[in-house]
């Protein structure tokens, strides 16, 4: 007879375990962009050059990959484009590892792009989450970027050099805040309904 009792309880452990160990992660990611956020603020130059590498290797690794694409290809037009693919991926990345001071420039437009988009992404899912109460951290996270974003643009390309690990760095301790923030707020409202879960099973006894 105690078995049907404690199947329930044991599966119902198991969605809180996923849960505990999921916003756990969830903290220690928001601390490591905090941290790296520090640091590229501290060395705001090294960071933009180390991005700049950093991109220059990843596109060259993507021209290899897309070459081995090249010899599985069945059809000889889908090869053709694969193998034009590659040599515009190895052109950058050799270019840009190369010439490291224009790819800083061009990442710096880049990252105009991605930091207004982003903030303007997080403004509008803002105002369609309005109502959650934990929201107006992605408010302050969408103004913030949005801002960084018109800020690049007004000095680029003068200040490329270290506006990327700048601006970059305070992205990442904004973003990192607001998802430390949540997280918390997330295991919260989380203990809140468990207490109030068990609160109602007593008083139903």
């Amino acid at each position: 007879m105690a078995s049907p009792f404690i199947a329930p309880n044991s599966a119902a452990e198991i969605p809180k375990q996923l849960s505990e160990k999921a916003s756990r992660f969830s903290i220690v990611l928001s601390l490591l962009l905090i941290i790296c956020g520090v640091l590229a603020i501290v060395l705001p130059i090294e960071m933009s050059f180390g991005v700049v590498i950093v991109a220059s290797w990843l596109l060259i690794f993507s021209a290899v990959v897309q070459f081995v694409h090249v010899f599985r290809c069945r059809g000889f037009g889908h090869g053709v484009w694969k193998a034009l693919i590659a040599i515009a991926y190895l052109t950058a990345g050799i270019y840009l590892r190369l010439h490291p001071g224009f790819g800083v420039a061009a990442l710096t437009l880049a990252l105009i792009a991605f930091f207004v988009m982003q903030g303007l992404i997080d403004i509008v899912i803002y105002f369609r989450t309005r109502k959650s109460g934990v929201s107006a951290w992605l408010l302050l996270d969408g103004a913030i970027t949005l801002i960084l974003g018109l800020m690049i643009w007004r000095h680029w390309p003068t200040n490329s050099l270290w506006v990327i690990g700048l601006l970059a760095g305070i992205n990442m301790i904004s973003t990192g805040i607001t998802r430390l923030m949540l997280t918390m707020a997330i295991r919260r409202a989380a203990r809140l309904m468990r207490t109030g879960t068990f609160a109602s099973g007593s008083l139903a006894a």
